[in-house]
């Protein structure tokens, strides 16, 4: 993807409104993604096929999730797993795809003639990070429709909160890949960064082992990660357990500190 389509929305009258060129400059990133095939993929299909083929495939997927808790002992494993799914989504895209894309467009020169337009470092991240929640809340949507018709996925009992949980999840992990995308100078440093700390959020979200089975340590450390938080936050909601209040304030607090500081940080060469 490139960003000079961007480029008109910051010229003319965008400094007397700012809001305007925000929205223009939101409108020309959608455009861009919506032509970038791999971007399509995991940011709006691979949640639903990552779902599918667990449940049709996984033989563990129509057993107890964890007979160990009578909130989760009551819902399938696919069920349980489901809330892992969603966060891992939106670590795929936040850690995998997003750093790369700002570092693209600074390693082509992009961001170098940007600088000279009034379109500033928060406005660029405001406008990514807008298109790829959007295009995650509509996988997650896809996700969950699919997985109730194919797999009998059990609904949430509190969706409000799961709704607010993935928001949160969505966006306090763009302010890890906000931080990485804020400097990485060319697209094979922000892959080498943005895998290492999604392989770390996969693990504390409990993508390799479920994060109820996993020690008490590892789960109170887990709390304090974004997409570990998230995790913990939307199974909670799913089953009707108490409001995950610990949870939701960690996720909007890395998703309050780490974007602004990815602004203040953030390099055009």
């Amino acid at each position: 993807m490139t960003a000079t389509t961007a480029l008109p929305a910051a010229r003319g009258g965008s400094r007397r409104r700012p809001g305007r060129a925000t929205t223009r400059l939101v409108i020309s990133e959608a455009r861009l993604f919506v032509r970038d095939p791999a971007a399509m993929f995991f940011a709006l299909a691979f949640p639903v096929v990552l779902l599918t083929v667990l449940g049709l495939v996984m033989p563990w997927a129509d057993q107890p999730y964890d007979t160990s808790d009578p909130l989760l002992a009551d819902i399938t494993a696919i069920t349980g797993y489901t809330p892992i799914v969603l966060s891992l989504a939106a670590a795929t895209v936040a850690l995998a795809l997003f750093p790369a894309v700002v570092a693209g467009y600074r390693q082509r020169g992009v961001l170098r003639r940007l600088s000279t337009t009034p379109v500033g470092p928060a406005r660029l991240l405001v406008a990514l990070v807008a298109v790829y929640v959007v295009a995650l809340l509509l996988a997650a949507a896809l996700a969950l429709v699919s997985g109730r018709l194919l797999l009998g996925i059990s609904m949430p009992r509190r969706p409000g909160v799961v709704l607010l949980a993935f928001v949160l999840a969505a966006l306090s992990a763009f302010a890890l890949g906000a931080l990485v995308a804020a400097w990485a100078p060319t697209v094979g440093a922000a892959n080498g960064v943005g895998q290492t700390l999604y392989m770390l959020s996969m693990f504390f979200a409990g993508v390799w082992l479920p994060l109820p089975m996993m020690p008490d340590a590892v789960q109170a450390i887990a709390t304090w990660t974004p997409l570990g938080a998230a995790s913990q936050a939307m199974t909670a909601a799913w089953v009707g357990a108490p409001l995950p209040t610990a949870q939701l304030l960690v996720m909007a607090a890395w998703a309050a500190v780490g974007i602004p500081l990815a602004a203040r940080l953030f390099r055009w060469t």
